[in-house]
């Protein structure tokens, strides 16, 4: 029996014809979403060599250690992308990635940026905008800015789902 998973960046392909080839070095991302993409995903299996070898040389940081990551990772959601196409040398990427923690399920806002070098993609750090939890309550209803300081009303940020 073949059993089909869907990758983990959340594109809704197999991983094997998704993220799958980056991790094994098959191939690489041609755009910086799929980089990012890539990184999440190795991100939630924990390898470290990937995330090494697609960070920028200058700000790779020594040693990634998982030994004290309580996190589960759960989606990815790509709110934005400006250049990082294909013919472009540097890109942003816009991202919430959800996670759960102490039982509780959160949102972690991101602004990523990369550069291509040589024809590859490399990850060069990222601001996090803000950190919540999913479904939390304020007083102003739905229609009212998120919590998390996406800039989106809270229905259509935190709230949706």
């Amino acid at each position: 029996m073949i059993t089909h998973t869907h990758c983990l960046c959340g594109s809704g392909v197999d991983d094997q014809q998704c993220c799958g080839p980056y991790h094994s070095g098959e191939k690489i991302p041609a755009t910086a979403e799929a980089l990012m993409r890539s990184r999440y995903s190795a991100y939630v299996l924990r390898n470290a060599v990937y995330l090494q070898e697609t960070w920028g040389a200058n700000k790779r940081p020594e040693k990634i250690d998982f030994s004290r990551e309580k996190t589960d990772w759960l989606r990815l959601e790509v709110i934005e992308t400006k250049k990082g196409g294909i013919k472009d040398s540097k890109g942003v990427v816009a991202f919430k990635a959800f996670f759960m923690q102490d039982g509780e399920e959160h949102v972690m806002n991101e602004v990523s940026r990369f550069t291509k070098i040589n024809g590859r993609w490399f990850y060069l750090g990222g601001v996090i905008k803000s950190m919540c939890k999913v479904g939390l309550q304020t007083n102003q209803g739905k229609s009212a800015l998120c919590a998390c300081g996406s800039g989106k009303k809270f229905k259509r940020c935190c709230g949706a789902g």
